[in-house]
Formats: C-alpha cells, structure tokens, sequence
C-alpha cells in the first residue's frame, strides 16, 4: 500500500502561485509515477501533470502547460505542484495519484487516465480570486 497526502492548497489571487506537495509512504513508487489530477464544482475530474519517478520525465495537460511544473525528491518521496500564473478557472480540488509500476506502454497510452493509478490523495482545495 502506498499513502498519499497533499497539502499546500489555498486561496491565492488571479496571477499568483502555490506549490502543492504530494508526501508518499509505504511503499516504494520507485518503478512508477505520481500524477496531479483536479475536479472543479460540477466538473469531472481531469489530468493536470504526471511524472515518471525514477528518471524525472514529464507530461502536462494543455491547460496548464507553461504555467505548472510537476517535480519530485526521489530522498523526501514527495511529488510538488508548482503552479505559476494561477487563473480563477484553476479553482479546484487538487489529487495526487500515484502508480506503483509503469511500463512504456503506461507512459504513453495511460498516463493522463485516472483509472491507470493505484492510490490516491484525498485532496487540496485551491481558490484563485480574480
């Protein structure tokens, strides 16, 4: 089993930043990936940013490619959610996920699916104000 916790969400203007974290523990992610997802009132939940745990690589959602950047301490087993020019239609509760193994495949064809994970967060809620 792997546990999963963000924290780090907030209220923050239109234009501003906030960085989630993601701190893992039980088992190792070491072979795997951790992804952000977020869900906005009334909205499905939708891929963000993943990356891949061992070598660093990384994919983003158009929405917030530019803006966001998703890294990890392999030492800490925590995943970050930089987010930079933070827009209201940002607002959302935001999870990590994380997949205990991936293979090329994952990379290419799942990694932006909710269903392709194994654990899950609880969430952070993130409000931006205009």
């Amino acid at each position: 089993q792997v546990q999963l916790v963000e924290s780090g969400g907030g209220l923050v203007q239109a234009g501003g930043s906030l960085r989630l974290s993601c701190a893992a523990s039980g088992r190792t992610i070491s072979s795997g990936a951790m992804g952000w997802f977020r869900q906005a009132p009334g909205k499905e939940r939708e891929f963000v940013a993943v990356i891949k745990w061992a070598l660093g690589n990384t994919d983003y959602a158009h929405s917030v490619k530019e803006r966001f950047i998703i890294s990890r301490d392999i030492v800490k087993k925590t995943g970050y959610l930089q987010m930079n020019s933070l827009k209201p239609e940002d607002t959302a509760v935001y999870y990590c996920a994380a997949a205990s193994s991936i293979t090329p495949y994952w990379w290419a064809q799942r990694g932006r699916i909710q269903d392709a994970y194994d654990y899950w967060g609880h969430g952070t809620q993130v409000t931006v104000s205009s």
